[in-house]
């Protein structure tokens, strides 16, 4: 953050930044990673950490899938190069629902993001600037390319288990139906097989909003002194709200002010400063181009594409898998995770998370998505 409170122009993790406890492989040196939509990428670096030891026979690896502004840092306390706790820290570590005593744990940044995997705010090595505006479109199947190229550079043929919510189900379904000998089981929080409409709508109303930022040039706004921190910051707002569900904010900010303010002067109500705080919080973090990219990755979503359908898609699927949904979930509603149950041959039905949370109830509501994920590897 600058002197004068702006936030940096990119939040992305950049090469010099303290690296944390990432670790670094790049990978498609021999041949380019050809894209779903079209295009090549070569030189793929990935950001990743791990937890726990890789049994002899490598039968324990667990990969664990982040969300939209996730990245490596599930687990583990903030410090030099994390900013944050480890986003689902109360689940992985030792003794916990993913117990490293037991298993190794992988979480890689995904393909796109800006946590130290490649993405738009990475040197393009063909011109040695950011990719930016030249960045290509990717999709969730590019991205599960990734990290089975990474499985591979790590010397795991199968994992375990593959676990994750949000945009993180997106990939673990991908996985399922993209490498279904490469898992024997899989865990899907708040996803469904396909895209809504209506997140469809919702994404596209947060790229809009960051396009329509004057400092957002394009795309290509990394040597600029302000980067599209408004833009990104109204679309966070966007999707906050879509995160949480209304009874939660109304029992939470009602009508109030914040603090002094009075709205009728001009004030603001606490629920306008909890949406301004959380944008201006993603925008010290991420970086818009990545937010962007990755927002229209979850809208391409489509396990069906190419084969047939979603119902002969999943049908593909050999892994056992756990499906589990948020009640109050208005993003991913529990249809959407009831017609995966009906599609997936070996599932266990819906298990539903009661909370008030919303869609980030698989993030906060710790204690239950334990359990589940408890009761998910206890046969392995």
């Amino acid at each position: 953050m600058t002197d004068a409170g702006i936030p940096p122009v990119t939040g992305a993790w950049r090469s010099g930044d303290p690296p944390g406890r990432r670790r670094f492989v790049t990978l498609f040196d021999a041949r380019p990673h050809v894209l779903e939509a079209g295009g090549t990428l070569e030189h793929v670096t990935v950001a990743y950490e791990t937890w726990g030891t890789l049994a002899p026979d490598r039968s324990n690896a667990v990969l664990i899938e982040h969300a939209l502004t996730g990245d490596s840092h599930c687990a583990g306390p903030a410090g030099p190069g994390h900013p944050q706790d480890g986003w689902w820290d109360g689940v992985v570590g030792p003794g916990r629902a993913v117990d490293t005593d037991r298993f190794f744990v992988v979480c890689p940044n995904v393909l796109g993001g800006c946590q130290g995997t490649t993405g738009p705010a990475s040197t393009d090595p063909r011109t040695g600037h950011p990719y930016g505006s030249r960045f290509p479109m990717v999709t969730i199947r590019d991205q599960v390319v990734v990290e089975a190229a990474l499985a591979d550079a790590l010397g795991i043929e199968r994992f375990a288990c593959v676990i994750g919510g949000s945009m993180g189900g997106q990939r673990v379904l991908e996985w399922a139906v993209s490498f279904p000998d490469r898992l024997r089981r899989a865990v899907v929080i708040s996803a469904g097989a396909q895209a809504s409409a209506e997140e469809i709508a919702l994404c596209s109303l947060q790229i809009r909003a960051i396009r329509l930022d004057p400092n957002f040039a394009g795309g290509d706004y990394y040597d600029l002194p302000e980067g599209p921190w408004r833009g990104m910051s109204v679309a966070r707002g966007i999707g906050q709200v879509s995160y949480r569900s209304e009874e939660e904010f109304e029992l939470r900010f009602g009508r109030g002010h914040q603090g002094d303010e009075q709205p009728l002067e001009g004030g603001r109500y606490a629920v306008e400063s909890y949406l301004e705080y959380h944008g201006l919080k993603l925008a010290r973090r991420f970086d818009a181009n990545s937010y962007i990219v990755l927002s229209r990755a979850m809208n391409h979503h489509d396990v069906g594409r190419g084969r047939g359908g979603i119902a002969a898609a999943l049908a593909r699927v050999t892994a056992d898998v756990v499906i589990a949904g948020v009640s109050s979930d208005r993003l991913y509603p529990l249809r959407l995770q009831h017609e995966l149950a009906a599609l997936i041959p070996r599932n266990h039905g819906v298990e539903v998370i009661q909370s008030i949370s919303g869609h980030d109830g698989f993030l906060t509501e710790t204690e239950a998505v334990g359990k589940i994920i408890t009761r998910a590897l206890a046969e392995l």
